[in-house]
Parts: C-alpha cells; sequence; structure tokens
C-alpha cells in the first residue's frame, strides 16, 4: 500500500514534523510519500489561505496520485477536500474529518485545542461544513504570535496543555483534538497528562487511509462525486488539466 500525504502549507519544517507522527501510524509494508505545497502560505489559518492550499494540494495530487492507492491532505481544515475526492479515483482522507469521526467515537463531545485565535472561524465552519457542530464543546487557542511555526510544541506546549486542561473542566469535553500539522505528535507526548483522550489527526488519518484501502470503495461514475464533465481549460497544469478539464484551452498567439 502506497499513501500519498500532503501538506498544504510550504513550511517543509512541518511536512517533517507530518511525517514522523505518519511513519508511526502505519502498518508494516504501508510506504509513505510525503509531499509540501509548492506554493501557499506558511500556515494556514483563514479562508483565504485554505481556498490557496486546497489548489496546492489538487496540484500535488494531480501530479502524483496515479502511483498511489490513497491521498491524506494533512492540514487541519482539510483544505481541498472535497474537490479531490471529486476529481481522484482513490479514496482521499482529511485530518480534520478523520479526527472530528474518532473523537465521536470515543465520547459525546469534543473540543479543539488550535495554534492561533484568527483560526477558530475557519475551524468552526469546517467542523460545521462536516456536520458535527452540535458535537462541539469549545475551541481553545493560543494567543500570541507564533515566533517560528515549525517549534510551536517547543515553544507552546505548556500552553496548549493547560488550554487542554481548561477545555475538559470548564468546557465539558469528553475527547480533547490537538488540532494542526505544526502539532503532529504532540497528542502522543502528553496524553499521559490530560484526563480525557486526545487525539492527533495525523495518527486519525493515517489509520482511516489505509482502512479505506482495505474497503476497496469503487470509483463513483454517478453521484456529485463523479469525475467533473468535460470542458476547455487554461493555465491549469497539464496533470490537473487532464482531471478536471480534459481539454486543454490552447494559448492564442499574437
Amino acid at each position: 500500500m502506497k499513501l500519498l500525504v500532503i501538506n498544504p502549507n510550504i513550511s517543509t519544517d512541518v511536512t517533517r514534523l507530518i511525517e514522523t507522527e505518519a511513519r508511526r501510524s502505519i502498518r508494516p509494508g504501508t510506504e509513505l510519500t510525503m509531499a509540501t505545497a509548492p506554493f501557499g502560505v506558511a500556515y494556514i489559518e483563514t479562508r483565504a489561505e485554505s481556498q490557496i492550499g486546497g489548489y496546492a494540494a489538487m496540484q500535488v495530487a494531480a501530479e502524483a496520485h496515479e502511483t498511489h492507492d490513497a491521498v491524506v491532505v494533512a492540514a487541519f481544515g482539510d483544505p481541498g477536500l472535497a474537490a479531490l475526492r471529486e476529481i481522484l479515483p482513490i479514496p482521499v482522507v482529511g485530518m480534520t474529518e478523520a479526527a472530528l469521526v474518532t473523537a465521536c467515537q470515543q465520547g459525546s463531545r469534543f473540543s479543539v485545542i488550535a495554534i492561533s485565535q484568527r483560526i477558530q472561524a475557519w475551524y468552526r465552519e469546517t467542523i460545521a461544513a462536516h456536520d458535527f457542530a452540535g458535537r462541539l464543546a469549545s475551541i481553545r487557542a493560543l494567543d500570541e504570535p507564533l515566533a517560528h511555526i515549525g517549534r510551536v510544541q517547543e515553544d507552546q506546549g505548556e500552553r496548549l496543555v493547560a488550554l487542554a486542561e481548561h477545555a475538559v473542566a470548564d468546557d465539558g469535553a469528553d475527547v480533547l483534538i490537538l488540532a494542526g500539522a505544526p502539532l503532529a505528535g504532540l497528542a502522543r507526548t502528553v496524553a499521559h497528562r490530560l484526563p480525557v483522550p486526545a487525539l492527533d489527526g495525523v495518527t486519525c488519518a493515517l489509520h482511516q487511509a489505509q482502512a479505506m484501502v482495505d474497503l476497496a470503495p469503487a470509483t463513483p461514475s454517478g453521484g456529485s462525486f463523479a469525475a467533473p464533465p468535460a470542458k476547455d481549460c487554461r493555465g491549469l497544469t497539464d496533470a490537473l488539466a487532464g482531471l478536471v478539464g480534459r481539454q486543454p484551452l490552447a494559448t492564442s498567439r499574437a
């Protein structure tokens, strides 16, 4: 089994964090290909940045999916997830959806621990889009600028644990989701300090991606996730045009 794990932001330090946790979550015989967005932002915390990250993930997946059995979108907020499911003939798993489903299998209400205040609006909308808003106890987030996105765990680890403890004591969380690729591996490190289960989106996504490959779902030929209809397109990479447009439009010459 081969899994393509895409970091939709440009931070290679974050990709390394994702890979470290991903390798702890795979079975013998599962191979990983790690990919970092070729363009975009250092880390995603707004709707606009999510759109950019989703497009970057689509471009990466279009180039590489044919040699893989499933794709993992390794950013909390799942940028590009629905679009990737629409254009790819293999399973696509998002960190957020995977973590939310797993959380709801372990308790009635969950809280999300996040890296910034600004990120909360996008997270709430993503959780609502996945139809889990009624199970959300709270989102608690850091409230100071991040000095280095690849060192959030080292720089802010104690504050993140304190936020998690407050989410349980004050908000009634039965399960905690330590959200975002920059926190990959933190749940494993601090789980023994917390009074309820703590989940890592990378771990949840990798386990679910492997399960999806085992289930061997059929590629839809109907319904809303059938392949997009052929039409003219311009400005896309050849690989992405082949999945989305199928009819590249020649550039006019003066």
